[in-house]
């Protein structure tokens, strides 16, 4: 478990290591280029494959890489990781999407008084907005945005694969019944193919929920996931941790202890 029992072996006996390598994600369309900190030699270099999203369009925005970050997808995806770790690292991974999830929303300058009885400029959320997630995985989001926003209304989609056609089948679906004014944050953690996704944004747009107002919160998503998506649906925005080809599927079943 990170930040738990971890020995300083290496501080006391002065050894040192090499600046690591560093990936910065972007949305101007410039390479992802990771940038190195220092000059170690190649095989202390990290070969991890980067998958950028300079061809999926400005719609698809990667949470800024650091090893905080890494250190929670590595953990995540770690097959020895017990269910109390898993979740916990969920959890924190959630709530730095949630976080800048809501860094998309409108917000409006006000200014208040200090108890010193100062003026201070600051921001406000625009009222008019809510939380949907995709059952079952995506309810594990949902304690995250509550923690953000303690009043914030949650709508719920469940979608299945239909055994006879295997195609995405909506078998229920419940929002606020003004849905059709908000902003939405569709929360989904995995993004695999996307066909999930994809149904779950048809039924908002069948309540009236315009694409451009649909913000869809993940933790990992396949370039597959994310370009079907964005396909479909150009208006749309994606925000997620990262894109890489082999999304951790069994997301869903380690949070809950379904395994």
């Amino acid at each position: 478990m990170p930040c738990h029992n971890q020995q300083l072996n290496n501080v006391s006996s002065g050894q040192e290591h090499p600046m690591k390598q560093v990936r910065f994600a972007n949305n101007s369309g410039s390479s992802n280029m990771p940038a190195v900190l220092n000059n170690p030699e190649p095989s202390e270099i990290s070969t991890q494959p980067i998958v950028g999203q300079d061809n999926l369009g400005p719609q698809l925005k990667l949470l800024p890489l650091n090893d905080q970050i890494r250190e929670l997808q590595t953990i995540i995806r770690d097959k020895t990781t017990s269910r109390g770790d898993f979740v916990f690292c969920a959890d924190r991974l959630i709530r730095l999407v949630v976080e800048e999830g809501l860094n998309q929303l409108p917000y409006s300058e006000c200014t208040v008084t200090t108890p010193t009885g100062y003026k201070y400029d600051g921001v406000k959320f625009e009222r008019g907005n809510c939380g949907v997630s995709i059952m079952r995985s995506g309810e594990a989001m949902e304690q995250g945005l509550r923690d953000c926003c303690r009043s914030i209304r949650i709508g719920k989609i469940l979608i299945q694969s239909d055994e006879e056609t295997q195609k995405a089948k909506v078998y229920y679906a419940k929002f606020p019944p003004d849905v059709y004014r908000r902003k939405v944050l569709l929360m989904y953690p995995i993004l695999s193919t996307g066909n999930t996704v994809i149904e779950a944004v048809r039924v908002l747009i069948e309540h009236g929920v315009q694409p451009k107002h649909i913000i869809l919160l993940s933790l990992f998503s396949t370039p597959h996931g994310a370009k079907s998506i964005i396909q479909e649906f150009p208006d749309i925005t994606i925000l997620t941790t990262e894109v890489h080809p082999v999304a951790p599927t069994h997301f869903g079943q380690r949070y809950f202890g379904t395994d």
